[in-house]
């Protein structure tokens, strides 16, 4: 094992500490977010930093790098006041990876990558038809992180598209099932498989298996 200084981590070759500082943190989840510009032109973008903010209300956020360049998903937010949070699976990888690619405002994602508009009469955002596990969210709020500069932005979910048989009883979802991705770094990405599920942890008692 070797052990790495911040001063060993600012010395780096931008590019070798960038791919190492992402995945460090490790897997997390590969997402596709949409949005629909003021001429009605759908975005895809790909996002590795969606994450659960609360359950009530229900509320979701992901990360976004700092607004010194044009950031379409972030304008396109804030004049529509919605998104949606679309899981990567399996089928989608290579199509959805090429939305990272930069293309011009004027330019659909959707139609560069072959994938589908699905649209919802609840919700103005564009949904991935290809994806299994699709969110629509409300824009709330947003947070500057004032070490980095980069904004947490914060959605209400009011719409959740998802096939019933993915989900447990007790509300537990299947990823393992809908075939969700995980994405480590900005290219890498694994397939998820399900090690155990166990019952709630209190002290002094084992938990078991469910």
């Amino acid at each position: 094992m070797t052990k790495y200084t911040s001063e060993d981590l600012l010395s780096m070759d931008s590019n070798y500490r960038r791919n190492f500082m992402n995945t460090l943190a490790g897997f997390k989840s590969a997402n596709l977010l949409g949005t629909i510009n003021e001429s009605k032109i759908n975005n895809l973008a790909i996002f590795n930093s969606v994450v659960h903010i609360g359950a009530n209300p229900p509320l979701m956020g992901f990360l976004l790098r700092p607004l010194t360049v044009i950031r379409q998903t972030y304008e396109n937010i804030k004049s529509s006041n919605y998104f949606t949070f679309n899981h990567v699976n399996t089928g989608i990888v290579a199509q959805a990876h090429q939305t990272s690619a930069k293309y011009d405002q004027h330019t659909s994602e959707f139609e560069a990558t072959q994938l589908t508009v699905e649209n919802s009469d609840k919700h103005p955002a564009p949904y991935v038809a290809e994806s299994k596990i699709k969110i629509g969210l409300k824009y709330r709020e947003e947070h500057l992180i004032k070490a980095n500069d980069t904004l947490l932005i914060i959605g209400e979910v009011i719409e959740v598209i998802v096939n019933p048989s993915f989900i447990s009883e007790d509300g537990f979802i299947h990823l393992d099932q809908a075939e969700t991705v995980a994405i480590s770094g900005l290219d890498g990405y694994y397939k998820a498989q399900k090690i155990n599920r166990f019952q709630y942890a209190r002290p002094g008692k084992k938990s078991s298996i469910i």
